[in-house]
């Protein structure tokens, strides 16, 4: 049996003032350290092999506040945008609940947990879907099968795609789904690549 750990990064500071930040390259809150910092002592006694990020500072920023708590600073880690966040577009900086307020509550929940909800000059969910999972399929799987526990450090969006593949969650049952900064999930998986177990540590959280 092997280990797949999903965190999502710590809060950001353009999370704390409820901006979207998408590409953008914003580092963690304190508060965003602190979770980060909590996430390392809910999986301490799993062991970890290789570690794969985002490009953006928040995930490399969660990882190395973890790999401290965990002692494994060391290991192995791979960089990839197809675990970056979602490309907000001519929405990214602008803050949520100004935009809220403009589209009312029904576009603005599609638009912000929707799967195929377009943006202007931005991503869907759809597309971070179509670049995330596959590259969890080509680069992560294999390894997984291979008896290898990996760490993803990423996004709420890459990691809402990824948790959609996993579970086959139905385009429309995805909007139901949040993943809170700092917040872990862990599979179990056979050699076969199959997931036979599933725990979401949120007790840090609270």
């Amino acid at each position: 049996m092997t280990h797949l750990i999903l965190v999502r990064h710590g809060e950001s500071l353009w999370n704390k003032a409820g901006l979207w930040t998408g590409w953008t390259d914003i580092g963690l809150s304190e508060k965003g350290i602190d979770e980060a910092i909590q996430a390392g002592h809910s999986i301490k006694d799993i062991p970890i092999d290789e570690v794969y990020l985002s490009k953006l500072t928040r995930a490399k920023q969660t990882w190395e506040e973890i790999a401290k708590i965990i002692r494994k600073e060391s290991l192995p880690t791979h960089e990839s945008e197809a675990l970056n966040e979602r490309d907000y577009g001519d929405y990214t900086g602008k803050n949520k609940w100004d935009l809220k307020n403009e589209f009312g509550s029904e576009k603005f929940y599609r638009i912000r947990r929707g799967f195929d909800e377009p943006i202007p000059n931005g991503e869907t969910l759809k597309d971070v879907y179509n670049r995330t999972v596959p590259y969890f399929q080509n680069e992560i799987l294999p390894k997984l099968k291979d008896g290898k526990n990996i760490l993803i450090s990423a996004h709420g969006n890459s990691l809402r795609a990824l948790v959609k593949y996993l579970d086959k969650i139905s385009d429309e049952d995805v909007s139901h789904l949040e993943i809170k900064t700092g917040e872990v999930y862990v599979y179990a998986f056979d050699k076969n690549g199959e997931i036979t177990d599933k725990k979401v540590l949120s007790e840090h959280l609270q």
